[in-house]
């Protein structure tokens, strides 16, 4: 009697023990993030943030994109298969019933003393209704069906963070395309640029005002500038077939999806980054995170409830009879009703592993959430920085390019009137494709550090 009333104890210790018990963060979140400046903290009102670019070709890219990617219809299917589990779980609360009916023949052995060793034949028909009914009195059936629905949230959630990377990626694969088309077309510049100081050259070269080697250089920057578009053209096409991955496509066919701009956005407004506290429900994969310790919380509970009886209803109704006339009579009539309780008071332990191991899930899903909402506290101070320090870097740069362009005209005009050495045209030729190719490099950084920003922000879906 003191052992089973220890074994009672233990019961309602476990079941004492709230679900709930976790190890969150237990810092709150900021207030605001570290740098303010550049950034509203405010909501955005469109979360289709790719439409600030005023870009035509980038929305139909990101439509097309949101209904072929197979990312995306992979996500679709898990949210279908998870909704079919849940319902699945949710059918454990009703009962079960069955229907059955037949005939049978048998015959009964000669050699049996209490037949009087004479053989006799016997058969019937029979049609039966059975129930079997599992009452979920402490809810552990329960407890399992909501862990199930939990996890369906948290696939519509994930359904969701493929939305957001895909519009990220698919933003991110074309700003670089066009960044490309911006660095092919500075090339194309200034190859014409340097072809006509070429020819400069080689008609002060026959006029006897320069040397053979004024011309051999002014040919070799040329040509170094010519031989870098086919890398360039290489990487365009590299692009195109990313999105084409992405469109669930061939490169063949995007052509007619992609507009031939080579100019990039200006892209300098404030961005609406809101307050920290938003991403807990902005950014799909933290709400995804939090589902599932919900889920895993139940699943816990479900095991403690595990230690308690389980009750059960068992019945039958049906008729049977050797004559299939006398079937509907009440006197054929046969049924059967057994409730029962089954209490396991030893299995090795398994119950209580089992509720160790659903202890240990729950911790680990804890850990997950609280990593993945440090993680994007750290993506979206990241973006934030290195969007504004790009920013810094387009405006330095882009007076560079001004200054530069000015110094290869004076260069150029000294050089004509023969008041300077070639030299100088040439290294003020070669500074400013430098620094022109930078400029367009940052503003494409740029753009795509921005659009890092929206996907940390959980935006876009």
């Amino acid at each position: 009697m003191r052992k089973f009333i220890l074994f009672l104890s233990h019961i309602i210790t476990i079941m004492s023990i709230s679900a709930q018990e976790n190890n969150y963060l237990k810092e709150p979140l900021p207030q605001k993030w570290s740098d303010s400046k550049l950034f509203e903290q405010v909501l955005p009102s469109e979360d289709k943030w790719w439409l600030r670019f005023e870009d035509p070709i980038l929305d139909s890219l990101i439509t097309i994109a949101g209904k072929r990617n197979l990312s995306v219809l992979e996500a679709i299917e898990n949210i279908r298969n998870a909704k079919a589990s849940w319902r699945i779980a949710q059918s454990n609360l009703f009962p079960t019933i069955d229907f059955g009916a037949g005939w049978q023949r048998n015959k009964t052995s000669g050699n049996i003393y209490s037949t009087g060793y004479n053989e006799t034949f016997g058969g019937y028909f029979d049609a039966t209704l059975s129930m079997n009914w599992q009452l979920d009195i402490f809810g552990n059936i329960y407890k399992r069906a909501k862990a199930q629905k939990e996890l369906f949230y948290a696939s519509e959630e994930e359904y969701r963070a493929v939305l957001v990377s895909l519009c990220a990626n698919v933003a991110t694969a074309y700003f670089s395309l066009r960044q490309s088309l911006a660095e092919i077309a500075v090339l194309k510049r200034n190859v014409a640029s340097q072809k006509e100081i070429m020819d400069i050259v080689e008609t002060r070269f026959n006029t006897g005002l320069a040397s053979k080697l004024d011309v051999a250089q002014a040919r070799s920057v040329y040509y170094s500038t010519l031989a870098s578009i086919p890398s360039m053209e290489s990487s365009i096409q590299q692009y195109r077939n990313a999105l084409a991955i992405l469109l669930a496509t061939y490169p063949g066919e995007i052509y007619v999806w992609l507009g031939s701009s080579t100019e990039l956005p200006e892209y300098i407004d404030p961005i609406a980054v809101g307050i920290p506290a938003n991403l807990l429900r902005r950014r799909p994969d933290i709400r995804s995170a939090e589902r599932e310790v919900e889920a895993y919380a139940s699943l816990l509970g479900a095991s403690k409830r595990d230690w308690l009886p389980a009750f059960y209803v068992n019945g039958s109704i049906g008729f049977a009879s050797t004559d299939i006339k006398y079937m509907p009579r009440s006197r054929s009539m046969q049924w059967k009703i057994s409730p029962t309780i089954t209490w396991n008071l030893f299995d090795g332990g398994k119950t209580s592993k089992e509720t160790v191991q659903a202890r240990a899930q729950l911790e680990q899903s804890i850990i997950r959430f609280n990593n993945t909402v440090l993680t994007a506290m750290q993506e979206v101070e990241n973006a934030m920085q290195t969007y504004k320090s790009s920013i810094a870097t387009i405006v330095a740069l882009s007076e560079t390019v001004n200054q530069n362009e000015e110094t290869l005209h004076l260069s150029l005009e000294l050089y004509k009137q023969g008041l300077t050495q070639f030299q100088n045209v040439l290294d003020a030729q070669r500074t400013l494709l430098n620094y022109q190719d930078n400029l367009v490099q940052a503003k494409g950084r740029s753009l795509i550090t921005l659009i890092q920003l929206y996907e940390a922000l959980g935006g876009g879906w």
